[in-house]
């Protein structure tokens, strides 16, 4: 025995044309009617509890509460004005509208329409916009651009606009991660402590943090900004009125190892702008009158401007100290050297009293 056929479908009460139906085009145009009404449905209304004085053909209307006049025991109902008819619809849960009076979207909860900013759709467990939501990001979107503004005063807002992180624990992390092609590039937040860090990684495993802000102090620190300091830890002998290049040999800090101490230049590992500064002291070697030099050279040739120096008068103790400082404009593997000249005598840079050092200052 076969299974009776239902008079109507399950999900929209679409009618069914039966078999050896007469005039089954009527069955089939009123199907179709019914999919005009409740596909991409939107209404007028959704809030009043009695049809408007003066309908138009086609007004759609969801029945407010407590209904009256025509709509009286219809509330929830979609209603529709249609050959000088109102006809009702019963909806179902998961129907959702837009209403273009209150421009806003309502869904049918089984029971009340409600709004989808509605304090009924709360501990919603995963939202995906655009995109299934990922099981570790409950809240997912794909889109190319996003808007959060503040709600105005004449809105009813303040004007403002804050967005809150919270963690748990100073050892946790909350923050911003940038990506490319889901491989962190880059972090900006409070990541395994209190202290605001900004940090980067090429490969989404080794970091390297540009900027640290203490919480206790405010202090800023950058553990990688190219800085060095270092000096000479031997007498360095110049002969009478030749430049020398200094050996500036032991480190005292080198950050991003921008000294070669083997070539005993600073080559710089991005280009930007530097802060270079070197002091000399004289050693005699059988001669006090010796008239001391210094200069800054920018890739073995150029003398950075503003970084020659010069003492004319008599030394004092062997003790006379020649600094000289400057900036520089560097492009990435320009280098930077400190070099001595005495003139008219013979003698010596002084070890361990001979620096040099400088650091990127944009």
């Amino acid at each position: 025995m076969g299974i009776p056929m239902a008079d109507t479908s399950s999900c929209l009460s679409l009618p069914f044309i039966q078999p050896s139906q007469a005039q089954k085009h009527v069955t089939h145009n009123e199907a179709l009617r019914i999919l005009d009404v409740l596909t991409q449905l939107g209404v007028l209304s959704d809030d009043q509890p009695a049809p408007p004085a003066t309908p138009t053909e086609g007004d759609r209307h969801i029945v407010g509460d407590a209904a009256t006049a025509a709509w009286s025991g219809h509330d929830s109902e979609l209603a529709l004005f249609e050959n000088g008819l109102w006809q009702y619809f019963q909806p179902k849960a998961g129907w959702r509208a837009y209403v273009t009076g209150r421009e806003t979207m309502v869904v049918y909860d089984g029971t009340d329409w409600i709004d989808l900013d509605s304090d009924e759709l709360q501990e919603i467990e995963a939202f995906g916009l655009g995109m299934a939501a990922l099981p570790t990001a409950p809240f997912s979107a794909k889109l190319n651009a996003a808007l959060w503004t503040g709600l105005y005063q004449a809105d009813g807002g303040d004007g403002n606009m804050i967005s809150t992180l919270n963690k748990e624990a100073s050892g946790g992390d909350t923050g911003f991660v940038f990506q490319q092609d889901f491989g962190t590039r880059g972090l900006f937040g409070l990541f395994g402590s209190d202290n605001l860090r900004l940090a980067t990684s090429a490969n989404g495993v080794d970091f390297r943090d540009g900027l640290i802000v203490d919480a206790g102090t405010g202090v800023v620190e950058q553990p990688n900004l190219p800085r060095f300091k270092a000096t000479t830890n031997f007498d360095n002998y110049t002969a009478a009125d030749v430049w020398t290049t200094i050996a500036i040999n032991n480190a005292e800090f080198n950050d991003q190892a921008a000294l070669n101490a083997g070539t005993n230049q600073f080559v710089a590992p991005v280009a930007g702008s530097y802060f270079f500064g070197a002091s000399l002291t004289f050693k005699q070697n059988a001669s006090a009158q010796a008239r001391m030099r210094a200069r800054l050279l920018l890739n073995g040739t150029d003398v950075i401007t503003g970084s020659l120096g010069e003492v004319t008068g008599p030394h004092v103790s062997e003790q006379t100290t020649l600094t000289v400082q400057s900036m520089a404009l560097l492009a990435a593997g320009d280098t930077v050297e400190v070099q001595g000249q005495l003139r008219g005598f013979d003698g010596y840079f002084k070890a361990d009293e001979t620096a040099f050092w400088g650091f990127k200052v944009g």
